[in-house]
């Protein structure tokens, strides 16, 4: 059980190259690449959400592009469309950036539901249609979404069907004061000192190495009662009274799925509980939606889900 930590602990090194203090962003992102999934990433300006989906590309040798999310964005926009050739007389199809290993989905939350709609084929099924025809995507996808949690103004609440797509949901805190003034330190804070830095970022892995630590990770074993225990978690949130709307079994199989990777990072050949509660916060907090009287007495998704966490049996 090597492969898995030793791609992972690369990348760590090469990312902290460019990006201070967003360890656990970095494992989540990297979690989400080896189990196909995608990720949110919450937090308010200038805390390096871009600049940090930049160096994990640069890091894994993954094709990386950009799509800033304004309310005039159409589907077209992200996806490709049809282009009249006037040479050859003929339409030929333009592939948008989502063609692409890494998407940047900046500030999803300020296109209409028209594109955000466009995005659930890209993100569930691995391609994209058009003219009637599914073109697959390039292997692996990942799409990191910004969102702005303090600006609402022009912006539109994503659908439960496209949350329910992304694995985990991180939120991006300030550094600490030794974290900041490292940044101060090896930042020169213009654009060519950030691509100076990125240059310095040594590719990792290839895709044969992706391959080779995702097969790891799926061979690791979930005994049937953790199995269990990890299905009573999410149906909990589906029956607890400040809960609204629950996890789905989507829900289920992503969580159970991070939980074999995050025990291969231990360089386990099994899960544990601790795994399985690690991981089910940032899995499950965009995916369960508060009752009223939940929001007015002010509680969050995180104090809910710890709620849940305390009130399911641990197996021994």
């Amino acid at each position: 059980m090597g492969e898995v930590t030793t791609l992972y602990e690369g990348l760590r090194r090469e990312v902290r190259k460019v990006v201070v203090g967003q360890d656990e962003a970095v494992r989540l992102a990297f979690i989400a690449l080896l189990a196909e999934g995608h990720i949110i990433l919450e937090g308010v300006p200038g805390l390096a959400k871009t600049t940090l989906v930049r160096a994990l590309s640069a890091a894994l040798r993954l094709q990386f592009k950009r799509v800033q999310f304004t309310p005039d964005l159409m589907p077209a926009d992200v996806l490709g469309a049809p282009i009249f050739d006037f040479q050859q007389g003929k339409f030929h199809v333009v592939e948008g950036p989502i063609f692409t290993n890494v998407l940047l989905a900046d500030e999803i939350n300020r296109a209409p539901a028209k594109t955000q709609a466009a995005l659930l084929e890209a993100m569930q099924e691995r391609q994209v249609s058009l003219e009637g025809v599914g073109r697959p995507l390039p292997r692996p996808f990942l799409v990191l979404a910004t969102q702005n949690p303090v600006e609402h103004e022009g912006t539109y609440p994503l659908p439960e069907a496209q949350l329910d797509r992304f694995l985990f949901k991180v939120l991006v805190a300030y550094p600490s004061l030794e974290d900041e003034l490292a940044v101060l330190a090896e930042h020169r804070g213009d654009s060519a000192g950030l691509t100076n830095l990125l240059a310095a970022v040594v590719p990792v892995a290839d895709g044969a190495a992706l391959a080779r630590a995702q097969a790891e990770a799926l061979a690791v074993r979930v005994e049937p009662a953790l199995a269990r225990y990890l299905v009573e978690l999410v149906r909990r949130t589906r029956q607890d009274p400040l809960v609204a709307l629950g996890g789905s079994p989507r829900a289920s199989l992503l969580l159970q799925v991070a939980a074999r990777i995050g025990a291969a990072l231990e360089k386990r050949d099994f899960v544990l509980p601790d795994d399985i509660k690690g991981l089910f916060v940032p899995a499950l907090r965009h995916r369960i939606r508060l009752t009223a009287a939940a929001e007015v007495d002010g509680l969050t998704p995180d104090e809910v889900l710890a709620r849940v966490l305390s009130a399911v049996p641990v197996p021994r």
